[in-house]
């Protein structure tokens, strides 16, 4: 589609949208299902995203239930331009009141991966003027930008040349799910930890075992899963600031989610070496209101032992970012595989670092490796099948 007359929001309701949703590298294949499962249609594995067909009850829908998205894009304009005056003019095209009052705030978020438009930033910059110059010349006022709490997000993306805008209907990412205003020093995100326990193809009758919980948003996050607990249920999203905002839709659909809220016979354990870390856990757990499906326990892993005779192990270890001695964090994976090996046979481990380095020093040859990244960082997503004994002897059986 090239041009500027893409049907205003206001008809959201009545119509079957190209609409998109944003994850992190790697989890592609798994928002695509949890889509299909929500009755998207036509979905399209793209890079960090996921192209599908929906309505505005799947908007809204997604942005509560989804795992593993980051956010909800709903396209406005797509075109090519060819430097930052044809930007500027093609973006003023669209009629922007369909999209945004005058006493609303709005930020641009922008990415751009173009020989053209080398800052993203100022591609924002000019698309942010076309919108408040269209405001002036028709008004002879301007809407106001907010960066830290606005009332419209605008998503810009540039590739070569290549322009594609759209409202971004969650608002703040959808992996701030609201329980956790406390974190150790380097958290999980939410939607990386549910899609770690969705990874390992967690059947809920095995027990869970959170082996390093630190905030405890794995063990959450499995429990979120084993409840049948939507994750966006105690948070507010950019669509409730949109014109044509269905409230009475958005209350059915939340009700509808709470009522489908389950009781769950599924263990889970979250250990952590830090008391203190294990208090903060807790209290997250509260607020997500989960903390009657997860045992917690404080205890050094490498002097642990099973809680089951066979369980699902998930682990986040440290990656060492901050030490200075790399030799320290070498050691510390060698005597976590040496705890897998002695005393943890019969159980499946996932372990997931960026510290390729060290987890050579595991010992154990995974089944399975699956590239992510956490934040900034390239990880992998180790699988490991724990048993007595050498690995040549169980092939041979």
């Amino acid at each position: 589609m090239n041009g500027v007359g893409f049907k205003p929001i206001l008809a959201l309701r009545l119509l079957t949208l190209k609409l998109v949703a944003k994850t992190l590298f790697g989890l592609e294949p798994i928002l695509a299902q949890e889509l299909k499962d929500l009755g998207a249609k036509n979905t399209v594995v793209l890079n960090r995203a996921v192209e599908f067909e929906g309505n505005q009850e799947l908007i809204y829908h997604a942005n509560l239930a989804l795992r593993t998205a980051l956010r909800i894009l709903v396209p406005v304009t797509n075109f090519q331009a060819h430097n930052d005056r044809h930007l500027y003019s093609l973006a003023g095209k669209v009629n922007w009141e369909k999209y945004l009052k005058l006493d609303q705030t709005f930020v641009i978020d922008s990415t751009a991966n173009s020989k053209r438009f080398t800052h993203s930033q100022y591609a924002a910059q000019k698309v942010k003027d076309a919108i408040v110059d269209q405001f002036k010349a028709k008004t002879g006022k301007r809407p106001s930008v907010s960066i830290s709490n606005p009332d419209v997000r605008i998503n810009l993306h540039i590739s070569e040349n290549d322009v594609n805008i759209a409202l971004d209907s969650s608002g703040e990412s959808l992996e701030k799910r609201g329980y956790r205003t406390e974190s150790n020093e380097a958290p999980i995100s939410e939607v990386l930890a549910a899609a770690i326990v969705l990874f390992a193809g967690w059947d809920q009758k095995v027990p869970l075992l959170d082996a390093m919980t630190g905030s405890g948003t794995i063990a959450i996050e499995a429990a979120l899963i084993a409840t049948n607990s939507a994750p966006g249920l105690h948070r507010a999203f950019a669509f409730q600031n949109w014109m044509d905002y269905d409230k009475a839709l958005f209350d059915r659909l939340q009700l509808e989610l709470r009522n489908a809220i389950t009781q769950s016979d599924a263990k889970i354990l979250a250990r952590d070496i830090d008391a203190s870390t294990i208090s903060i856990a807790k209290r997250n757990a509260m607020r997500a209101g989960v903390i009657d499906n997860i045992a917690f326990e404080c205890i050094d892993f490498n002097e642990s032992l099973p809680f089951s005779d066979s369980a699902l192990i998930l682990m986040n270890p440290p990656y060492g970012e901050r030490l200075v001695d790399p030799d320290e964090m070498i050691e510390f994976y060698h005597q976590i595989g040496f705890r897998f090996k002695h005393f943890y046979e019969n159980h499946t481990a996932w372990v997931i670092s960026s510290n390729l380095a060290a987890m050579k020093r595991l010992g154990l040859k995974p089944d399975k490796r699956i590239k992510l990244f956490n934040g900034s960082l390239e990880c992998r997503l180790n699988k490991y099948s724990l048993f007595k004994g050498k690995r040549i002897d169980q092939t041979q059986h």
